[in-house]
């Protein structure tokens, strides 16, 4: 197993592992927070960054895929839309787009994780791919933990 370095990922929509404001969810306008990332290595190439929700009765649930974030990008603002060569994949729910947390019941933690990776020009056309692809060019990454209940 590899040493990662560790990349410091903030937000200024939530505070680490509290809860996410409904704007955020299928309960609001279901836009994507605000993502801040730092300490990648020098030879970072690009990003990418994911959103799973592991608490999900399947055992986990993939919001957001998205993947060749250029290397000069450190950050992604509240409702963002990240332009090519950057790639969004289909999530769980079907869509190439970020899908909010949406919990059938209880409270969910939802990672927001940002991977710096050693290769610029990579392609994953599903799931699968893309966590492969993530485990083989990972050189760095680090999370930040949302957490939301829906209102009965």
């Amino acid at each position: 197993m590899k040493m990662l370095t560790r990349l410091t990922v903030t937000s200024q929509s939530f505070n680490h592992d509290e809860m996410m404001d409904s704007c955020y969810t299928c309960d609001g306008r279901n836009i994507s927070p605000h993502l801040n990332w730092s300490g990648a290595p020098d030879h970072t190439k690009c990003f990418a960054v994911s959103c799973v929700d592991p608490d999900a009765p399947s055992g986990s649930f993939v919001h957001w895929m998205v993947y060749n974030i250029p290397v000069s990008t450190h950050d992604i603002s509240e409702s963002g839309v990240f332009k090519s060569p950057a790639v969004t994949l289909k999530n769980d729910f079907g869509r190439a787009e970020y899908g909010g947390p949406c919990p059938p019941s209880g409270t969910h933690r939802y990672f927001f994780t940002v991977y710096a990776l050693d290769s610029g020009s990579l392609s994953a056309g599903n799931k699968r791919e893309f966590f492969k692809l993530v485990e083989d060019h990972c050189i760095a990454k680090g999370y930040i933990i949302g957490k939301y209940s829906r209102k009965p």
